[in-house]
């Protein structure tokens, strides 16, 4: 262990009875939660974001993450440290690294096959459709509420066109929603 690492991370150690609190450096703290292809994406992600000084705003933690395919709810961004408006904090890769490890490790972000299993419920006849009105009040009402501005923009941007009895088939618009369409919709700023 060098003097020269600065991190407020430690590590509690055990022999025998005692527990030793040791401080760590960042890179071996999270080399112990992310291979080197990670660091390698998720710096590689950060990038695409960095604004001025090699950091990022903050408001932009969410993006970053869902480029790097998490899905954190917006509970979770705020609490790793995320902001909701521009220019409230910035961070660096340094910092971001740890938060990307312990959002990785998160269980409750749901994928793409707990999404589908949800949407079934609203395929009546199960033939992979589901009224678009009720999509669109699921997405207005429940959970992580949308507004109707960014309801409509995703439904430009992942929504195939609703058939002549109002139904759309839900599994490629979860498909497309779950493949990046955070990650594009937060490349345009």
């Amino acid at each position: 262990m060098t003097n020269d690492s600065k991190s407020k991370h430690h590590i509690a150690t055990s022999t025998s009875d005692d527990v030793v609190d040791e401080p760590i450096s960042m890179c071996e703290w999270v080399a112990n939660d992310l291979s080197a292809r990670d660091i390698e994406k998720a710096e590689f992600a950060f990038s695409i974001y960095v604004e001025e000084e090699d950091k990022i705003d903050a408001c932009k933690l969410g993006h970053v993450l869902r480029a790097l395919n998490q899905n954190p709810t917006l509970a979770l961004i705020e609490k790793m440290g995320g902001t909701k408006k521009k220019g409230e904090k910035k961070l660096t890769v340094e910092e971001f690294l740890p938060i990307y490890a312990q959002v990785k490790k998160e269980k409750d972000q749901g994928c793409y096959e707990d999404f589908l299993e949800c949407l079934k419920l609203y395929d009546k006849n199960e033939n992979g459709l589901m009224l678009l009105a009720e999509l669109n009040h699921n997405l207005l009402a429940l959970g992580e509420k949308l507004n109707d501005d960014e309801v409509a923009e995703v439904f430009k941007d992942c929504m195939d066109p609703e058939d002549d009895d109002g139904q759309i088939p839900y599994a490629p618009f979860l498909r497309k929603m779950c493949d990046g369409w955070g990650a594009k919709e937060g490349g345009d700023a």
